[in-house]
Formats: C-alpha cells, structure tokens, sequence
C-alpha cells in the first residue's frame, strides 16, 4: 500500500474539497453489494479545470453518464449496500491499478487532459494515495465484515457506456454489457435471468470490453481475489441519462439480480 510520505508530496484534498467516498444504505440487508467506481465528476481544487472544457467534463470522459442515479435506485430497490467514489475519472481511474497507464489519462476520447500531460510519478502517487485507496480500503473492511459474518455475498460494479466512440466512430449497438474475466457464473446466470424478463433488450457478456487485471480494478481485486461472485453490469449511457431512465432501469435490473443471486446460492458448489 502506498501513502503521502511514498508520494513525497503535500496533500491533494484540502478543505472543501469532497471526501472520496460516499457511502449509501451501508447496513443494506441484501446479498449484493453494489459499488461505483465512476460516480462523480469532482476535481480537487488545487489541481483547477484540469484544463478541461466544461461541456467535456459532462462526457462520458469524465464520469459513467447515469451510473450514480442507476447504483443508488438499485440500492434502494434491493435494500443494498453501496460504496460511491466522488472524484472524476480524468483526476484517477479508480477502477484501475496504480500501474495501468491509463490510471491517469493524458487524453481520452479524443480529448486532451492538459492537467495530466506532465503528472510526475510523485504526483501520481498522491492522486492515487488520497483518493483512489480510500474507496478500496472502504470496500475491503465492508467485505470482510460480511464474509466474516457468513451468507451469501455477490459484488456488483455499476457501470454505464457511450454509443459511439468520438474518436473512433465505433458503435456500440447494444444495451446491456455483463463484464467478467476468469469466473463467469454470476454474470451468465444474470444474463439468463435479464434476458428472460426483458426480451426486448440486447444483452452482450464482456462488452463493450473484456475485464483483466490491467483494465479494471474492483472486480479482479474485491471479487476474484475473494471468491465472491461478481459482474461489473454496463448500461448504454443514453439509457439511463436522466431520473426516468434510471428509474426504469433500476426496474428493469433489480429483480434478475435477485434471482441470479438466489440461485447460486441454492446451488451447492455455487455453479
């Protein structure tokens, strides 16, 4: 684990600036544990605009467009637990490794991100120190508190999508992505049980990418690592841009995120 005097750097967040996390229905009764990496659109104020237009900070660039409203219906529709992270992606990925490259991106979507251009490793270490380690030290203490008290567990990671890559042009026509990497048993019973309510929706397993231990961090770190079954569920983000869609949505995923989690709870071996 890292810390300040590794980062060789003053503090980051000063007064004023928001807590990192945020914390909803903590003593949430359900089996699923629901977290979401990229919530919020926070800068620290010492680090400015990033040198970021506003209108590119309301990008998918810079958040999971509807991913926060989404997590926190669903919590309340599944009396769930759920840990949000305040700051936006273009300060620190947080669901990336310290070492990914694009922990800390110089541009995204063909955007530049002129804050980043010039990030020293020190400063690297303090972004990741000060906001990425609080969420997934909180995370970590909640888990463990609920293996140690025993019953069934699942992690959800909610995510949601852009259409179409600005940069690229590429489309991304589908609505729902369940996201894995080397235990898919909670996902592709989810996509059976979603399927199987909404036959209307397109739903995709590792779309619009794979899960692996550079992409991401939640999933490889606090599922796989622990055994608990898990899927990181991405929504096309224009879905689920404004209350009504979240609303909907929340609707639409509740009730087949229960019985998947159900029926791997029924089963012996958990597959």
């Amino acid at each position: 684990m890292l810390s300040l005097a590794d980062s060789d750097m003053s503090r980051l967040l000063n007064a004023g600036d928001p807590d990192p996390v945020e914390w909803i229905n903590a003593t949430g009764r359900s089996s699923i544990f629901l977290t979401c990496e990229h919530a919020g659109r926070a800068v620290p104020a010492a680090l400015g605009d990033l040198g970021v237009a506003s209108a590119e900070m309301d990008r998918h660039i810079a958040y999971d467009v509807g991913a926060e409203g989404l997590a926190r219906r669903l919590a309340e529709r599944l009396d769930a637990a759920l840990i949000l992270q305040r700051y936006s992606r273009l300060v620190i990925d947080c669901n990336r490794p310290f070492e990914a490259e694009d922990c800390v991106l110089k541009q995204s979507d063909g955007t530049l991100i002129p804050a980043n251009a010039n990030v020293s490793d020190a400063q690297r270490r303090g972004r990741f120190v000060e906001i990425h380690q609080p969420l997934h030290e909180a995370i970590s203490v909640a888990l463990e508190r609920r293996q140690a008290a025993g019953g069934p567990l699942v992690l959800v990671s909610v995510h949601s999508f852009t259409p179409v890559m600005r940069a690229t042009g590429a489309v991304r026509d589908f609505e729902l992505g369940l996201l894995y990497n080397r235990d898919a048993r909670f996902a592709e019973r989810l996509a059976e049980t979603f399927s199987a309510a909404n036959a209307d929706v397109t739903v995709k397993l590792n779309a619009p990418y794979h899960v692996d231990d550079v992409s991401d961090y939640t999933i490889p770190v606090h599922g796989e690592r622990r055994g608990i079954p898990h899927v990181l569920i991405e929504v096309r983000n224009d879905l689920i841009q404004d209350a009504s869609g979240q609303e909907a949505w929340a609707e639409r995923l509740a009730g087949p995120l229960l019985l998947a989690a159900q029926s791997l709870e029924g089963s012996s071996d958990g597959r």
